[in-house]
């Protein structure tokens, strides 16, 4: 008994944890793409976050992407998907926003990383004198300055398990230098250092069969910047059969039980349960060298997680919401990504709500144009106008808000749809004929929205990147008000993302024709929320920040939630 207890110490101490769960070092699971791009990296390596976590384990992650820029802000939503704000401010990938809702957590700017961040580092550090006079080379400063940085995240987010997902695939020459410096961590800390590789395997329908040979390359390419998957979670339209499992294995050299079936599935939130079913999260604790025995599954958090899942399915009723938008030029595959943060909070608080939330896109050009009528809106239980930038479909959006407005239908906007909120009533209500947005025309006489002054000193500079108000600011709120209501408190702290503002000069004007400013900065001067009277209108609230990036599978948005209540009611 004595010579056992001192070798399980000894694995202990070896693996990097104690008996108290607690790990002396850090480990490090790659997750990196087969032979396409697309097939739900993101969602796999959140979910593989989500099981460990499961597992009483700290656990976080960092995105990485092979592109130049810096950060994400600059990319079209059309082009790239949502841009997901932190609450440090930093501009990311939308990544992001999957692991800090199946985590329930909030990172920082040291989870994402871009080749161009990474260079940006290399070269400030060069010019500083950081390198201390040595000749700074591609390989090894740049993998170096990875590694720094994933080590950085780690310790800041105290985790005992860090999750690094490499976007794009394993055959592009832009992720050469991070899988070089997963190749160096795991030179350094073999124990410390597991390989996932989520790769597709096509059923062409003229043949009939699962093909497992694009997998194979995979590998071999993999295997090109002295890596090997120790996992291979299979990506395919149906379930993978023992028999394809077998295949991989044996021409990979891994065992059956290290090939994962991923599926098509109804949710991605089906996703953690299924890996929970494979045993994934044991495999993975064996490739890391973790105790099983210091890591028991959390039943309760595991049944909390299936019972969000089951209710949404459950729901038979809807609530049908329209969202009334802009980014909808290159065909309805990109909304998923464009509004994705949105899509998920509508779904959070529906399911909190028992009902469906049915989200119909209208494009708002299509008002300007007459190609379609306004008055459609009417057949809609609740209608939300997101964020957005530039002048394209704005007349239409206004359109849309002031039918919503005098029809009594609910209504919720976020940052530029509060703001156009604010122009509509302005116009409307307020008889301020020629109200309108700095936006719009910079030269206008009544700039009901106008520039933050410090942004407008970026803009004539050509400072674009990373310069808008962004982050966590906070707020105070108006007693007695909808938004204190649906808060439950007087001070909120939310994320930002706009150059532009209510004008404070018109704030009398606007309140004087019934509008309530109900959410402010804490020092009174910027406009945070807007809303009208209960008396006058059964829900309307626009917002300056995004709620959005706040909401969590078990831990719905209050505001999206007062949204759904009122469609519900008027269903």
């Amino acid at each position: 008994m004595k010579h056992k207890a001192s070798q399980t110490k000894k694995a202990q101490k070896n693996s990097g944890f104690s008996s108290s769960k607690k790990s002396t070092r850090t480990k490090y699971i790659f997750v990196v793409g087969g032979v396409m791009s697309g097939v739900g990296k993101g969602v796999t390596s959140s979910s593989i976050a989500k099981i460990l976590q499961f597992r009483g384990l700290r656990v976080s992650a960092i995105k990485i992407d092979p592109y130049v820029n810096v950060d994400a802000g600059t990319m079209n939503p059309t082009e790239h998907g949502e841009v997901f704000v932190l609450d440090d401010g930093y501009e990311t990938d939308q990544d992001m926003g999957n692991y800090e809702r199946f985590l329930n957590t909030s990172l920082s700017r040291d989870s994402y990383m871009t080749t161009g961040s990474v260079y940006l580092n290399v070269i400030q550090k060069e010019r500083a004198l950081k390198y201390k006079g040595k000749c700074v080379d591609v390989v090894p400063h740049v993998p170096l300055s990875v590694i720094d940085q994933i080590k950085r995240a780690a310790k800041k987010e105290q985790a005992d398990v860090m999750i690094i997902e490499i976007g794009g695939t394993l055959g592009e020459y832009q992720n050469i230098l991070f899988l070089e410096a997963a190749r160096m961590l795991r030179v350094k800390q073999p124990r410390d250092v597991a390989m996932v590789m989520v790769s597709y395997l096509p059923t062409p329908k003229t043949v009939g069969e699962m093909k497992t040979k694009p997998t194979q390359y995979a590998v071999r390419t993999m295997a090109q910047s002295g890596l090997a998957p120790d996992i291979i979670v299979g990506r395919s339209e149906i379930p993978m059969d023992d028999k394809r499992k077998e295949k991989i294995a044996f021409s990979c050299s891994l065992q059956p039980e290290d090939i994962i079936s991923a599926p098509d599935l109804e949710s991605i939130y089906d996703i953690p349960g299924v890996f929970l079913d494979q045993q994934l999260d044991k495999q993975i604790l064996g490739k890391l060298n973790i105790p099983i025995s210091n890591t028991r599954r959390n039943s309760r958090a595991i049944h909390a997680w299936r019972d969000f899942v089951t209710s949404s399915k459950t729901a038979k009723k809807e609530v049908k919401i329209a969202v009334v938008g802009k980014y909808f030029d290159t065909g309805d595959f990109v909304l998923s990504d464009a509004y994705i943060s949105i899509i998920e909070a509508l779904k959070y608080s529906a399911y909190k709500q028992e009902v469906k939330a049915k989200l119909t896109w209208i494009n708002s050009k299509d008002y300007e144009t007459g190609k379609r009528k306004v008055s459609e809106l009417k057949k809609y239980d609740g209608v939300l106008v997101p964020g957005g930038f530039g002048s394209s479909g704005i007349e239409g959006k206004i359109h849309a808000i002031k039918y919503v407005r005098e029809n009594k239908i609910p209504y919720f906007g976020i940052c530029y749809g509060m703001q156009l909120a604010s122009v509509e009533f302005a116009r409307n209500m307020a008889n301020i004929k020629g109200a309108t947005t700095y936006e719009i025309n910079p030269r206008a006489e009544e700039q009901v929205v106008t520039i933050l002054p410090e942004q407008k000193k970026k803009l004539e500079n050509g400072d674009y990147g990373g310069s808008m108000r962004l982050g966590a600011y906070d707020a105070k709120l108006m007693k007695g008000s909808l938004a204190a209501k649906l808060y439950g408190t007087e001070t909120v702290s939310e994320r930002h993302r706009h150059r532009y503002e209510l004008n404070p000069a018109y704030t009398d004007r606007l309140e004087e024709a019934g509008l309530v400013i109900s959410g402010t900065s804490p020092d009174g001067k910027l406009p945070e929320i807007i809303e009208l009277p209960k008396k006058e209108h059964p829900f309307f609230i626009g917002v300056q920040y995004h709620p959005e990036f706040k909401a969590r599978p078990l831990d719905p948005h209050p505001i999206f939630t007062g949204f759904i209540k009122a469609a519900k009611k008027r269903q």
